[in-house]
């Protein structure tokens, strides 16, 4: 049953009960409001870890791998996937998106007398569109959607960072902004940030000394400090970086730094303003190649100087349409396996190229490098890991949802 008057009213009621519905209830307020049109449905939510999709209802009927399964398609590649459930039901999994952020998927088990036609699938974006914002909505509110999310109990570090750091995804028509942290349970010191206006995008990642509670209170102080100076008006990224020295040296006590890398972008020219305390140098790709690491004179991390006359002024980069920028922390490049063997910046750039030129999402190809740098290390990260991807592109977010929408 596909009839507009029909999809509307299922819009009209998951509108109304999402107000009072808690977070373990959504997967049956869906259902029960796609029963009339011949359709059962269940809400599976993304682990932090990107690695499983959990039913989020109090009796799953199981969770499926984002590797190897249908439903795992439709969430790295962001498109519907038909398959077959028990006994030959029709099954049509749906990607689940908060804006561009990937929370999870929809299952929908046809009826005998419902028709997968485009206009059907039109109808259930809809919906999984309305139910990626309203689960995400209830998000914070709800400590069995956060256990779902979080399948390995979070470090009281990582608790905090998780909770400082915006959504790991982001884009506008013209932009496209991704991040990524591992292990995502035990996090400590590493962070990332960034903020989107009509014209401008400001850029962070950081990476506080050691790995303990004691790092992450200093890149959380960091992400404040910088937050604050912005939306005070501040937009110079080399006060932004003297503020934050003060108020690291301000702490007094054992010797804290951060390292970092500032950047602000203007979105309609693609000047790209970045300064580089510290830490590794963004690698700047085009047309599917590594063109360089940008290079900006070193300066000292976050912490350590706190003379404004040993700043240096923000180096200035030119971007070209559909230019890529990845940046990262130590923890990436520095991944060692059994035998000692670095991961290092060229399996990075190997690793990235690939992707790109299969044309992967900014969000899909962290994913997969996150996967690779675990697997180097056998699960088991020995240090933080940052990624963050910015795409300058009108281009980039199209990918992102499926292309049967037309």
């Amino acid at each position: 049953m596909s009839d507009p008057l029909s999809w509307h009213r299922v819009i009209r009621r998951l509108i109304t009960e999402s107000h009072l519905v808690a977070g373990d209830g959504l997967s049956r307020m869906l259902d029960d409001a796609l029963r009339p049109v011949g359709i059962r449905a269940e809400v599976l939510l993304v682990d932090m870890g990107q690695r499983t999709l959990t039913p989020i209802g109090r009796e799953p009927s199981g969770s499926q791998s984002v590797q190897g399964s249908l439903a795992g398609r439709a969430f790295q590649h962001g498109e519907h996937v038909a398959g077959t459930g028990a006994e030959g039901a029709r099954v049509l999994w749906m990607p689940m998106l908060d804006g561009t952020e990937r929370a999870g998927v929809i299952r929908l088990e046809l009826g005998d007398d419902v028709v997968d036609d485009a206009d059907l699938r039109r109808h259930c974006w809809t919906v999984s569109g309305l139910m990626g914002h309203v689960v995400m909505s209830k998000m914070v509110y709800s400590d069995h959607l956060r256990q779902l999310r979080a399948p390995q109990p979070l470090s009281v570090a990582s608790e905090m960072l998780w909770q400082l750091v915006p959504p790991r995804t982001f884009a506008t028509d013209r932009v496209v902004v991704s991040a990524l942290l591992e292990p995502y349970d035990r996090v400590a010191g590493d962070a990332y940030d960034y903020a989107v206006d009509s014209g401008i995008v400001y850029l962070a990642v950081f990476d506080g000394v050691g790995h303990d509670l004691e790092a992450g209170f200093t890149t959380a102080l960091a992400v404040s400090v910088i937050r604050n100076a912005r939306r005070r008006g501040e937009t110079d990224l080399s006060a932004l970086a003297d503020e934050t020295d003060r108020h690291i040296a301000a702490r007094g006590g054992s010797r804290r730094f951060v390292t970092a890398v500032l950047a602000r972008l203007d979105t309609a020219t693609g000047v790209l303003d970045y300064l580089v305390a510290g830490h590794p140098a963004p690698l700047l790709l085009r047309d599917g190649h590594m063109v360089r690491s940008l290079q900006a004179p070193p300066l000292l991390p976050l912490g350590v100087s706190t003379n404004p006359a040993r700043r240096r002024p923000a180096a200035r980069e030119q971007l070209e349409p559909g230019d890529r920028l990845l940046f990262y922390s130590d923890g990436i490049v520095e991944a060692r396996d059994a035998e000692g063997t670095y991961f290092g910046e060229r399996r990075l750039v190997d690793l990235t190229e690939r992707n790109e030129q299969s044309g992967l999402t900014a969000p899909e190809t962290l994913r997969r490098l996150a996967a690779a740098v675990l697997d180097h290390q056998a699960g088991e990260l020995q240090d933080d890991a940052t990624l963050l991807m910015l795409d300058w592109s009108t281009e980039g977010h199209r990918t992102m949802f499926p292309d049967t929408l037309d």
